[in-house]
């Protein structure tokens, strides 16, 4: 499990700076808080499905993408 968390982790952080987005705008956009984006980049914790799918309809990505 720990592989797929750092995995997940690095890859939220890519598409984010891909996109030139702060942490603080890509929050906003899901309406999540920007420390809740810092724990998914360290590998703290895994976002919850509707917020997955969020992620991948904000990037204009398939959800197993994500």
């Amino acid at each position: 499990m720990e592989i797929r968390i750092e995995f997940f982790s690095q890859q939220i952080k890519h598409l984010r700076e891909e996109h030139q987005l702060t942490q603080e705008e890509l929050a906003h956009q899901l309406g999540i808080s920007r420390q809740s984006i810092i724990a998914f980049e360290r590998g703290r914790c895994l976002p919850s499905l509707p917020l997955a799918m969020s992620l991948a309809d904000l990037f204009d990505l398939m959800l197993d993408s994500v």
